[in-house]
């Protein structure tokens, strides 16, 4: 119950129920994979599977309730190379612009968090990302920009702070990857009983004792990578689902930068960077972006000013 109470709450903080619903499937979705995989991890040691599943669910909210941890947050910042920044110029330069559009996203949304923080990662490429409730990481790449469009960036991850997008990659990145951990740690713990108990059946029994050693060895390993399949396979599939499901989320963070009076230098920002490619996680989370000229396009629909790039 605890994990369908967290669904419920996440789906109430989204302005757009709509959006939620990949959302909401997906979490259902993990809560039966990831109870079945806790079952069999323990059907070996003759727990009722029914004790197996309610283990995997209370072990998943767990996970999901340390995902919106600091913790949490500080995990996917290692995961994504963001760094404090530290170089003098790059803080006398981007920390000013910063501070400016925090302060308008709390004015506009009081619900956006005194207390977010800024970090850096060395991508060359010009972009930003908000990978937590209360974190945003810039690439060294958008250094290069015009100031406009350096606050039209983070305004757009404000955006996301402010409607809570920052949860989904919270919960699909991290909490998959904690339960993920936990689970495989808790069939090394229930192998090395079985083994030992094997390693006994090896003294006293002789050689039937060797060849049922052997086979509850393979069986054990067997177990321990096939959990480990599943979720990995799962943690990947559902990353693409509720990113590529994320579309409307990023047409309202856009409209947040509208309303902050950033909607011109976001569309003269996506004309520069919305050919530029990026690398590892964030390429998966920039995936689920709709197209710079969709993007562009509802901005003018919202009165953003924009001309034509050609020749720049």
């Amino acid at each position: 119950m605890a994990v369908f109470s967290i669904v419920f709450e996440i789906s109430d903080g989204y302005p757009d129920a709509k959006s939620n619903i990949s959302l909401i499937i997906y979490l259902i979705l993990n809560v039966l994979i990831i109870s079945g995989c806790s079952a069999l991890v323990f059907y070996s040691s003759n727990v009722p599977v029914p004790v197996g599943l309610l283990i995997g669910a209370v072990l998943y909210a767990l996970s999901l309730a340390v995902a919106l941890s600091p913790f949490g947050e500080w995990l996917l910042r290692l995961q994504t190379g963001c760094k404090k920044i530290c170089r003098t110029d790059y803080l006398n330069y981007i920390m000013p612009l910063f501070r400016e559009v925090h302060e308008r996203a709390r004015e506009l949304d009081p619900s956006v968090p005194a207390d977010v923080q800024l970090f850096m990662n060395d991508d060359k490429s010009a972009n930003a990302f908000a990978t937590g409730r209360k974190t945003i990481c810039i690439t060294e790449g958008l250094l290069r920009m015009p100031p406009e469009q350096i606050k039209a960036a983070l305004a757009h991850e404000f955006g996301h702070i402010a409607h809570k997008d920052t949860d989904l990659i919270l919960f699909v990145t991290i909490g998959n990857m904690i339960i993920t951990t936990v689970l495989l740690l808790l069939r090394l713990f229930i192998n090395f009983i079985h083994w030992g108990a094997d390693l006994t059946a090896l003294l006293v029994g002789g050689r039937d004792g060797v060849f049922a050693l052997v086979m509850n060895s393979i069986c054990h390993a067997m177990m321990i990578l096939f959990v480990g399949f599943c979720s990995w396979a799962w943690s990947g599939i559902g990353t693409t689902l509720v990113m590529h499901s994320s579309r409307s989320a990023e047409y309202e963070a856009d409209e947040f930068a509208f309303h902050l009076g950033f909607g011109d230098a976001l569309c003269a920002l996506l004309d520069r960077i919305g050919g530029e490619r990026e690398t590892g996680l964030f390429a998966r989370l920039a995936s689920s972006h709709p197209d710079k000229n969709s993007r562009i396009a509802h901005l003018q629909q919202l009165g953003a000013y924009t001309t034509v790039p050609f020749g720049n």
